[in-house]
């Protein structure tokens, strides 16, 4: 967490446009390597797969990592509905979970976050299905 907030909180040599609110002559970035919300490796500017990158600004970026939980969370959560092999098959892992998407619909209801990329229906669609989801098995 230390490294993304030390990145966070560099200036970026990049000066460009937001991919994702179109502002334009902002520092931009992109973090590439890293974990995703279960703690599995990801790459994003994987040369091969990665033909049309994008950058953001600070706030987007922010935002993006929000996105990206979100969306790992989701994920999981339709494979526990239809019955598969899920993260969420974990007690600590749903906990884990409905206590991020409650964060990340604070900070999308509180203005702190521009809403860019997060829809906050879905969201609290999400947050109302993990809060009221049995308790899984440990």
């Amino acid at each position: 967490m230390y490294a993304f907030w030390a990145l966070f909180n560099e200036a970026s040599p990049y000066s460009g446009k937001c991919d994702g609110c179109g502002a334009s002559g902002v520092s931009i970035m992109k973090l590439s390597l890293g974990r995703d919300f279960f703690g599995r490796v990801y790459d994003r500017l994987s040369p091969n797969a990665d033909l049309s990158p994008k950058w953001y600004c600070d706030a987007c970026s922010v935002e993006k990592n929000l996105q990206r939980d979100f969306r790992d969370i989701q994920q999981e959560f339709d494979k526990l509905h239809k019955g598969g092999p899920s993260a969420l098959n974990q007690n600590e892992q749903l906990q884990r979970a409905t206590l991020r998407v409650r964060e990340i619909a604070a900070l999308i209801s509180g203005a702190t976050v521009k809403q860019q990329l997060l829809k906050p229906d879905e969201v609290s669609a999400l947050r109302h299905s993990l809060e009221t989801r049995p308790t899984a098995s440990s």
